[in-house]
């Protein structure tokens, strides 16, 4: 499957779930060197993981099985966030 970078198509399954995985490891362990406290850098990548998950929880090229589990997912990120404090999602 090509991830042909087009504004009609939706985000390339694997590009979106290997972003995703990225964005999570480095959620469990943020940078400690960055201008951003660790708990900021980690509330930023949930809120981009949520979105992630979102997309991923519908997206047309993955497999029900896919969906479901990024469904599930996307749900338990979101409490995370809500349980941090975050009401923007």
């Amino acid at each position: 499957m090509s991830c042909a970078d087009n504004d009609l198509n939706p985000p390339c399954l694997e590009a979106l779930v290997a972003g995703t995985f990225a964005l999570m490891t480095c959620w469990a362990a943020p940078t400690a060197d960055a201008k951003l406290t660790s708990q900021r850098q980690r509330t930023l990548m949930a809120r981009k993981i949520v979105s992630n998950l979102f997309f991923l929880k519908s997206h047309p090229h993955a497999s029900p099985g896919l969906r479901q589990v990024m469904a599930r997912a996307h749900e338990r990120w979101v409490m995370l966030l809500e349980s941090a404090g975050d009401a923007s999602v």
